[in-house]
């Protein structure tokens, strides 16, 4: 659905007005299709040059410039800057000197990415309270940012380094367009084992929305795509397949033989690279007013069959090592949301979840999941008229995000070099104004 707010205030015309009216204007944001796939430079490094032979061969690998000290009259794609190695006051106040110095030298749509340590590691009070700091710092720069400038804190484990290449190549390019102000912790990684044939990703609630933008694009990254959806959505489902060349799986994953149906499919598939379980359904209404079918309903497909469909997958080895399975949770499952009871516990279950999966599933296999906000779909499109801009609005970025969005955030937990990841759950609604 078309924001018409956004292009008027990007017009000539609305560029002026909203401007001698002092209101926002938030600035159209680079996605893949109009920046790449990979950071934009030139990159400036600061902090400590731990990293700096990693972000070195990354830069050469992503075909950018790597600048160790700011360049007079340079404007810069991004800003990291490594303060890992800060345990104290002091060392603090060259994390203000950095960006205080640098950050109106971003470009638009520009990345800024701070490296920390797990606060926890830290040898004493002090060292762990300025690495605890950064989480409020890297939040409240990401809120200052303007022009559609993101910022993160990617807080990386001693001898986690070479893991971080994946979420540093993410976060720094248009792919994270609408993820900003997240803080994602990285740890060791198991060995990646390669196979000689595609990679297998199977995909649920796949037919339109977010889950027909999953689709596309990890048919696009070369994956092999077992697209599953309900039996009501099968006219949707076959036509998008065959446009795209995947499979289609139709299935109500809440049905008694559901986890025989899918055990055989992915056996015949020779098992999963990666599950995203995306499948979900709404039944709003105030908690008094609920029925019983209402919440079990929504219960069921958003959380009850996703998680016995995993169970039953890693039980048989169908997850194939160095596996990932990301889940859609959601914002509301984050903040809550008035009438939607049902839908925030199964989307909050999904957290606890994750983090339970994370340590059981072993075998290098990671659990994640990603939570969006405000999204431009079918389902936004009918929300009545001031909920919806109060939805586009009230984030640092000023306006909805796209179901691609989620499908890059998606995409991103499901690479094979991302097992440092693991346990996360990451917003990916523009640093919403609600919600922790």
């Amino acid at each position: 659905m078309s924001d018409r707010y956004l292009d008027f205030a990007n017009s000539g015309i609305g560029g002026w007005l909203t401007g001698a009216l002092g209101l926002p204007r938030p600035l159209p944001l680079r996605r893949r299709v109009e920046g790449g796939a990979t950071p934009v430079g030139p990159l400036l490094l600061g902090g400590s040059m731990r990293l700096s032979s990693l972000s070195h061969r990354l830069a050469e690998r992503w075909g950018v410039e790597l600048h160790a000290a700011a360049r007079e009259d340079e404007r810069y794609g991004g800003l990291i800057f490594d303060a890992s190695d800060i345990a104290d006051m002091a060392g603090a106040a060259d994390l203000y000197r950095f960006f205080h110095e640098t950050v109106r030298r971003l470009g638009p749509c520009g990345r800024m990415v701070v490296i920390g340590r797990p606060p926890e590691s830290m040898v004493d009070a002090e060292g762990e309270a300025v690495q605890r700091g950064l989480e409020g710092f890297v939040r409240s720069l990401a809120k200052e940012a303007r022009d559609g400038v993101t910022a993160q804190l990617l807080r990386i484990a001693p001898g986690a380094e070479e893991a971080a290449s994946s979420s540093l190549g993410f976060f720094l390019s248009p792919r994270s367009a609408y993820v900003s102000g997240q803080v994602v912790a990285i740890g060791a990684a198991a060995p990646v084992q390669m196979f000689a044939e595609r990679r297998r990703v199977l995909i649920t609630g796949a037919s339109r929305g977010i889950g027909e933008a999953m689709v596309r694009l990890f048919t696009t990254e070369g994956y092999a795509v077992t697209a599953l959806d309900a039996p009501e959505a099968e006219t949707d489902l076959r036509a998008l397949v065959i446009q795209i060349g995947a499979e289609a799986l139709s299935l109500d994953i809440t049905a008694v033989d559901a986890v025989e149906r899918l055990i055989h499919s992915a056996r015949t598939a020779g098992g999963y690279d990666a599950v995203i379980h995306n499948a979900g359904i709404t039944r709003d209404r105030t908690l008094a007013r609920m029925s019983e079918a209402e919440w079990d309903g929504v219960m069921a497909v958003n959380l009850g069959a996703p998680l016995a469909l995993t169970r039953a997958l890693l039980g048989a080895g169908l997850v194939r090592p160095n596996g990932r399975i990301v889940a859609v949770s959601s914002l509301s499952g984050i903040a809550g949301n008035k009438g939607q009871a049902n839908y925030a516990l199964s989307k909050a279950g999904w957290i606890g979840a994750v983090r339970r999966l994370a340590v059981e599933a072993g075998a290098g296999i990671t659990i994640n999941a990603v939570a969006p906000g405000f999204i431009e779909t079918r389902m936004t499109a009918s929300i009545p008229f001031a909920i919806r801009e109060a939805g586009r609005r009230m984030n640092s970025l000023g306006q909805g995000g796209q179901p691609v969005d989620v499908a890059e955030t998606a995409l991103w937990l499901a690479e094979p070099d991302n097992g440092g990841v693991n346990g996360a759950v990451v917003r990916v609604c523009g640093q919403s104004l609600l919600g922790a």
